[in-house]
């Protein structure tokens, strides 16, 4: 059996590494309301290795010793859609009772909800949250999951240096060796003067990043001169996480990924990504298209080809760099435009934790007909009561059509829509 359960504020958890951590209000709220997202994806990992097991890690701990994340068994054999009996998500509320409930009517779903406070009666289930982080150990702790279930401070801190920008930044150098028509010159500097020298050097408005952050969270943008109060910034960055990233803005053109399934020194392709995001980098959707059909959009500014040579070079990168960890990572990617020609950036982050692109990836594989096309869309509204009456107006002027549990074309609410809703995710095909 395994638990999924959504938590949004996992970036910022990660990096702030204090099992003390408290969340903004705003994280806080979005995994309340959107508690239900995991019932999309429960499962997906198990296309790579037929079990259903933890998503930090194998059964073996640091030291070599067993944490028997199943029970004893070296890993629960299931199908993906047989063992949906066996899959639980983490939510409670009457909202996402009824949800749930229309969900599995219109597509058949095999999963049921589970309170916090019943944790403690599954001793022998797998937890698989968005992301792990000491946070998120310490609440599980204290509802009574077990040790066994949770990995160790070890684990975490090897979680915790996987995640750091630095990697993003040496796995683009060796990418870059592959072709010209890939680009990208992040430097991650340790001192402030490290930083101003590169500032001379290299022309163009620049982005300042933390090196540990929460995704679409930590970014400076320097249009012109850097200002006194940016490098302020840079120095208490250095000061708390040892350095910063800094490098040139990209006229961007399209945003995607390549999402990748990594068994401890094993990468297997998970799919594309095609995704939006707002002017401050924010996520905001993806598009709901199959994986032939993105390689035939991105080929439309550079070969197909060349992502190809992408996807094989990062399988083994992936493998060699992240030789411990088992999940889901997603490598951010963008075609830009330059005075002569399009370019790819290979590397922009580094995901080590489930995420939106899967999320949809495996959404549209699941629920949606092969000849269908959409988008997936996370939405957050300013003032109560905004919510419902987008998501009864988009129900009136996009009616919903399935036809053997798959979608056909329409709107589709993706989580519970109430007069109190502010975060909401919801799919429209054709």
């Amino acid at each position: 059996m395994s638990i999924y359960l959504f938590n949004p504020e996992n970036d910022l958890a990660l990096a702030n590494f204090s099992a003390n951590y408290m969340p903004p209000a705003s994280a806080v709220r979005m995994a309340r309301e959107m508690a239900l997202i995991p019932i999309w994806y429960a499962g997906s990992e198990n296309r790579f290795t037929g079990t259903i097991r933890d998503a930090i890690g194998d059964p073996q701990g640091l030291d070599g010793k067993s944490l028997d994340m199943d029970g004893g068994s070296p890993g629960v054999t299931v199908n993906s859609r047989e063992n949906e009996e066996g899959v639980m998500v983490l939510a409670e509320g009457k909202e996402n009772v009824a949800f749930l409930e229309r969900m599995k009517e219109l597509f058949d779903l095999k999963v049921s909800l589970i309170p916090m406070s019943s944790l403690a009666s599954y001793p022998d289930a797998v937890i698989v949250p968005w992301g792990w982080n000491p946070s998120l150990v310490r609440t599980l702790q204290a509802s009574g999951v077990s040790e066994c279930q949770l990995p160790s401070m070890e684990e975490l801190e090897q979680l915790w240096g996987y995640t750091h920008r630095r990697h993003a930044v040496e796995t683009l150098a060796a990418l870059r060796s592959l072709d010209e028509r890939l680009t990208g010159e992040p430097r991650y500097v340790t001192s402030v003067e490290e930083l101003l020298a590169y500032l001379e050097l290299v022309p163009g408005d620049k982005v300042l990043k933390m090196p540990l952050s929460g995704s679409g969270k930590g970014l400076i943008w320097i249009l012109g001169g850097i200002t006194d109060k940016q490098v302020d910034w840079c120095r208490r960055v250095i000061r708390g996480q040892g350095g910063v990233v800094v490098e040139p803005i990209w006229d961007r053109i399209r945003d995607f990924a390549m999402e990748f399934w990594l068994d401890n020194g094993t990468a297997k392709f998970a799919g594309y990504s095609l995704f939006q995001t707002a002017a401050s980098g924010a996520y905001m959707g993806n598009e709901l298209l199959t994986d032939a059909r993105i390689e035939e959009l991105l080929g439309s500014y550079l070969p197909i080809s060349l992502f190809h040579q992408l996807r094989e070079s990062l399988l083994q990168l992936l493998s060699n760099r992240f030789p411990r960890y088992r999940g889901y990572v997603g490598v951010d990617m963008m075609v830009c435009a330059t005075s002569e020609e399009y370019k790819a950036h290979p590397c922009v982050e580094i995901n080590m934790r489930m995420n939106m692109g899967v999320v949809s990836h495996t959404f549209y594989e699941r629920h949606v007909q092969p000849d269908a096309e959409g988008m997936f869309t996370v939405d957050y509204f300013k003032r109560p009561g905004v919510a419902l009456s987008f998501h009864r107006k988009m129900e009136r002027e996009h009616p919903l059509t399935v036809k053997d549990n798959k979608i056909v074309s329409g709107y589709l609410p993706l989580t519970p829509v109430t007069e109190e809703t502010r975060y909401m995710a919801y799919a429209v095909i054709g």
